[in-house]
């Protein structure tokens, strides 16, 4: 079985990725929109103003990661959102209602669509190989992981282009708020929610840009047991538990998340603890962006002291990253370093 590696990352979210992440600061409002860079170089002008927001986060973040990873055309592009295109989904509802149905452009309909992404990345780079966008809630970019992750193990591609991608519209934040998702004046210790997009570029060779090594990737719908679920995980993969050097969670401000994380956090007693969403915030695909924190982590054998939680282990060789949010949609990934 080939082994997959993570050669390239790119991101953008609501912090500046450009800058170093000590000058990271924690978000404070409710809803944070992400830091847009500049698209000028990668989108001609007329095209970046009919595009969906989550279309120039995607076609940004990817061709960041395929130009770390030093790849012009991956083989396949593989996708995963929560949400999709959802100003354009709002908007060509909002057309419907105020034409009564009637003299209706297919403009925003077509762009709203959940594979928007992944279909204009592949014709921007002309890559006609398999393209594929999963929604699974916020479990959506590990289930693109898991798909990339076979295909390369199994032999059937080389180099693999996937990510994660969910931006802010105001019609639906309204809506979670009103059902206490996201963060308000009347749920203060709901979830901030944020936008972003998180690429990688996987393959089955080493390169010298290498991050880790992505070995195993598993998702489960509800978990009752959340201990014997990683315990049978890492059994799985041949570990115990003190062979795990470091544990990334999101670790968000949603009380309704709190138990699990306690209960995480009793498992991993003296292991290395990082957190990335109080700085990039809440979104279906947020995981992604972790990925990218383990990987770095990982590859530099240090981090910035904003995205630790708690201090444990020196020496970094298996990492895990765990997702959950509101008690379902459990994904657990275990990455390596490839040096070893």
């Amino acid at each position: 079985m080939a082994k997959c590696y993570i050669n390239g990352i790119g991101a953008v979210s609501f912090q500046n990725e450009n800058e170093a992440p000590e000058t990271f600061l924690p978000i404070t409002q409710n809803l944070n929109l992400a830091n847009q860079p500049s698209y000028k170089e990668l989108i001609a002008p007329n095209m970046i103003r009919r595009m969906a927001k989550g279309v120039k986060m995607g076609i940004y973040a990817s061709q960041m990661a395929l130009n770390e990873a030093e790849i012009e055309i991956p083989d396949a592009i593989i996708t995963g959102t929560g949400l999709g295109c959802i100003e354009d989904s709002e908007k060509f509802l909002k057309s419907i209602i105020e034409n009564d149905e009637e003299f209706l452009t297919p403009t925003s309909f077509i762009q709203s669509t959940h594979n928007t992404v992944g279909a204009q990345i592949a014709l921007r780079l002309q890559c006609k190989g398999y393209n594929f966008t999963y929604v699974n809630g916020s479990s959506s970019f590990e289930m693109a992981l898991l798909d990339a992750v076979m295909q390369i193990q199994n032999s059937e591609e080389q180099n693999i282009l996937v990510g994660g991608i969910d931006e802010i519209s105001q019609h639906t934040m309204d809506v979670l708020k009103i059902a206490g998702i996201v963060a308000s004046e009347k749920y203060p210790n709901a979830a901030k929610y944020s936008e972003g997009a998180t690429f990688l570029s996987l393959s089955n060779l080493q390169s010298k840009n290498t991050y880790a090594e992505v070995v195993d990737v598993d998702l489960c719908n509800k978990v009752l047991d959340i201990k014997m679920w990683i315990f049978d995980f890492l059994k799985k993969n041949n570990l115990d538990i003190h062979q795990i050097n470091a544990v990334i969670l999101g670790l968000n401000s949603d009380q309704n998340n709190q138990e699990f994380q306690q209960q995480i956090l009793s498992v991993f007693t003296t292991q290395t603890i990082l957190h990335y969403k109080h700085l990039v915030g809440q979104y279906d695909t947020v995981s992604a962006y972790g990925l990218k924190v383990a990987a770095s982590y990982i590859k530099t054998q240090t981090t910035s002291p904003n995205f630790i939680y708690k201090n444990g282990d020196n020496k970094i060789e298996n990492v895990l990253v765990i997702n959950q949010n509101l008690g379902k949609d459990y994904t657990i990934v275990l990455l390596k370093n490839a040096e070893i």
